[in-house]
């Protein structure tokens, strides 16, 4: 059976014996227990998973199931080689599945893909670093170059990488948060004056509400439940909005816990469980508002006040046109596009206006639309009007995926920097570094469509995989004379090859990193701004891989000769390259003596002290309209048939792209991938039956034929319609060209799909 509703807790036995099976199937069992007792330790590595931190208090155990599954996948002892590639074609491998790909094992030495073959072939890491600097030195422009980065790379890489690219002479930087959490960035910026959360672990101790938007922790940051079960038992009420019921965010046995485990008891991870339409978040903040709003006009009357009014007068701008645009919202189009009540949301306000201290957080729910800044605008409006930015156990928090996304962007990964950091790169390295804009993902795509970029350098990552339009991205690398990959295991960009490709293999997060020095650590930034070290305990010298730093280095150096630095002297030392990120971004002042603190150091935030780094010096109120409807109207048009919103989202066995397996133990899905969760009204209506095959056809007012085949539908407890679908599977319908406003953000979670009858069978997504 491929759906069973799963009536346990999330954690508990479930999560120690998958755990235990993905420990087997790693066939390094021995390394691998020691490297989980070393996951997220002071003097261990830090997990190649999510990015939410620790609290300062000594635990044997600081991984979570999906953190265990991350290393085990990264531990592995399968190897790929040249006799691997030298068994397999490109075209065979472009055939198997994403799962296929990376279960082969670690990537063991440097490979190529030439003209005339159609296969990887060996090559010493010299020519590889020969090839790149021929193919970069003749391009017209360094704008004919996009060079990527996931946020698995370390502080010390992504550095290194921005450092190289400017020097070369672009900005040229799509990365991954440019799918992810660029709408947090973009309207926290414009709201408080710096683009991260202003919350600590610590404040979620001390606060009296926590507000939850569009995330799933159980699946994609789990060390959360046990956050959130904690609060709610000592008494603060933890409110969900989240466009499924997921089973992490309803109840949490810890396994870590002795005594929870044997007694079978399960903690509360909220107090209140919200399911607002698809994109309906913002009207459902903008109905607390206007409640809010309503009870503070009749405490004004009686020389009472709810809002904070000495805040709102010292510390910020723009609150008379936001309350107008609140008072001109009507219920109506509130309800009607939340999907909530008036009745629910003024719990909801109950619930806000009672608590001292309100931490607001969300994930990818959220910064997945088109109007997703607006909303994020509008959380933050929300916490202003009650001073809960810049005091303890209250502020916003976007939770970060990838382990130190946030990281990369402190060191300088980004397509618009600032005149702040072009300077101080200027002043420290002395040249002056380009400040046009460049690409990120979307005008990287487009760009390497149109054949204006010729070469892709990817640091870590599978863009294939994780970018919208997958029809669209394949022949956008296809198309380059040369792409290149930073990476540890196979993927599908991989087997997408421009004319010329390389596979380069670098070490993990897991792995020991021995230079002239000898053994090395790198540094990781979490959600909460805690910077620390991450050292490897597994020696991985039999093979021909190298660190990210030093893969770096070596490119640089092909390319630009000892200019601006000595590329191959620093890093044989990574202290000499903290000395430069020390000498050139704020806030890392005695870098490498900080770093040897437990639990690292906080680099501090403005908006949390109160310091507004805006153009007026005030925390501004931004007013936006409702969206009229989450879809554009001209693309409602396209059909007369019941379209349904979409959301693309991963599975529990997965991360990011990379797939552990086949079991969505919360939602009660197994073995199966091509699903399609949908409400068993819409099943109904549509004419099927649950189980039936359905084809899923986008809606985009263009002539791209968008479409899936073969997907099975799960009835399943999600708004009438809305519909959900895993990816990397459900990529291929979303729009290149659907991005948020401000943000350029694929609209991966507000895609208008149609169904039909589907004449394929069901796929066994796990081979060929």
């Amino acid at each position: 059976m491929s759906h069973k509703p799963y009536q346990g807790a999330a954690g508990g036995w479930a999560a120690l014996a998958s755990t235990a099976k993905h420990l087997v199937k790693s066939e390094n069992v021995a390394k691998n227990l020691r490297n989980l007792l070393n996951t997220n330790q002071d003097h261990g590595f830090d997990c190649p998973g999510c990015a939410w931190g620790e609290k300062g208090h000594k635990a044997t155990f600081r991984f979570c199931e999906n953190g265990a599954k991350a290393v085990n996948w990264e531990a592995s002892s399968k190897r790929v080689g040249a006799s691997f590639f030298a068994q397999h074609s490109v075209q065979w491998l472009a055939k198997q599945s994403d799962y296929f790909l990376e279960y082969q094992g670690r990537l063991a030495e440097p490979v190529v893909f030439a003209p005339g073959s159609d296969h990887y072939q060996a090559i010493s890491w010299d020519d590889a670093f020969t090839l790149i600097a021929e193919h970069l030195h003749q391009l017209v422009s360094p704008d004919q170059a996009e060079f990527y980065t996931s946020g698995r790379a370390s502080n010390e890489a992504a550095f290194l990488y921005q450092l190289f690219v400017r020097r070369y002479g672009t900005n040229n930087f799509p990365d991954c948060s440019n799918m992810c959490h660029e709408a947090s960035g973009h309207a926290l910026t414009a709201s408080i004056g710096i683009g991260k959360g202003t919350v600590t672990i610590e404040d979620f101790e001390l606060a009296d509400a926590i507000f939850l938007f569009g995330q799933n922790p159980g699946t994609n940051h789990p060390r959360m439940l046990e956050t959130l079960a904690h609060a709610t038992q000592r008494g603060a009420k933890v409110v969900a909005f989240n466009n499924l019921k997921e089973r992490g965010l309803e109840r949490f046995a810890n396994p870590q816990k002795p005594v929870e485990m044997l007694g079978g008891a399960a903690s509360p991870t909220t107090s209140h469980y919200f399911t607002p339409k698809l994109g309906g978040d913002m009207a459902a903040v903008r109905g607390i508002v206007k409640i809010l709003l309503e009870r503070h006009q009749q405490a004004l009357r009686h020389g009472d006040s709810v809002f904070n009014q000495a805040f709102i007068e010292q510390h910020s701008q723009g609150i008379e046109a936001y309350l107008i645009e609140v008072e001109q919202s009507s219920w109506q189009h509130i309800e009607q596009q939340s999907g909530l009540s008036q009745a629910q949301l003024e719990s909801v306000a109950d619930i806000y206006q009672q608590s001292e201290r309100v931490i607001i957080a969300w994930a990818m729910g959220i910064t997945q639309h088109k109007h997703s800044v607006a909303t994020i605008n509008e959380i933050t409006n929300l916490q202003l009007l009650f001073g809960q930015i810049g005091k303890e156990g209250a502020g916003v928090c976007p939770v970060r995926g990838h382990s130190n996304v946030q990281g990369d962007r402190t060191m300088g990964i980004n397509e618009k920097p600032n005149a702040a950091f072009l300077k101080s790169i200027e002043d420290v390295f002395g040249f002056a570094p380009p400040s046009k804009p460049g690409h990120n993902v979307v005008q990287a795509i487009e760009a390497m469509l149109k054949g204006q970029s010729k070469v892709f350098i990817g640091l870590g990552g599978n863009l294939v995989a994780a970018a919208p339009d997958t029809g669209l991205s394949e022949q956008a690398l296809a198309n380059c004379e040369l792409t290149v990959s930073i990476a540890t295991k196979l993927n599908r960009t991989h087997v997408t090859p421009g004319k010329y490709s390389l596979i380069l293999p670098c070490l993990g997060r897991t792995d020991v990193d021995m230079q002239a020095a000898g053994p090395q650590k790198v540094t990781v930034e979490d959600s909460f701004s805690m910077v620390h070290a991450s050292a490897g305990l597994v020696d991985e010298s039999a093979d021909d891989m190298r660190s990210e730093p030093a893969i770096i280095t070596g490119i640089a150096n092909a390319v630009l000769g000892a200019s601006p630095i000595d590329w191959l002297a620093c890093v044989q030392d990574y202290d000499k390259i903290r000395d430069y990120i020390e000498q050139t971004i704020p806030g890392f002042e005695h870098f490498n003596q900080r770093i040897q603190q437990p639990g690292g150091f906080y680099l501090g935030n403005s908006a949390r002290r109160r310091e507004w780094n805006t153009a007026t010096a005030k925390a501004q109120f931004i007013s936006h309209p409702l969206p009229d409807d989450v879809l554009p109207a001209e693309v409602r048009a396209l059909s007369e048939d019941r379209v349904l919103v979409l959301q693309t989202l991963r599975s529990h066995d997965q991360y990011n792209t990379t797939i552990y397996g086949f079991e969505d133990r919360y939602r009660g899905i197994y073995n199966e991938r091509k699903v399609l969760l949908i409400n068993p009204k819409d099943i109904q209506a549509l004419g099927f039956k649950e189980g039936a095959l359905v084809d899923i056809e986008t809606l985009w007012p263009d002539t791209v034929e968008r479409k899936v085949s073969g997907f099975k539908l799960i009835a399943y407890d999600i708004p009438q319609g809305n519909a959900a679908a895993y990816f990397p599977e459900a990529n291929p319908l979303v729009p290149l060209a659907s991005k948020g406003d401000f943000s350029d953000t694929p609209t991966s979670k507000s895609v208008a799909i149609v169904l039909s009858a589907s004449n394929q069978s069901s796929i066994d997504t796990r081979s060929a």
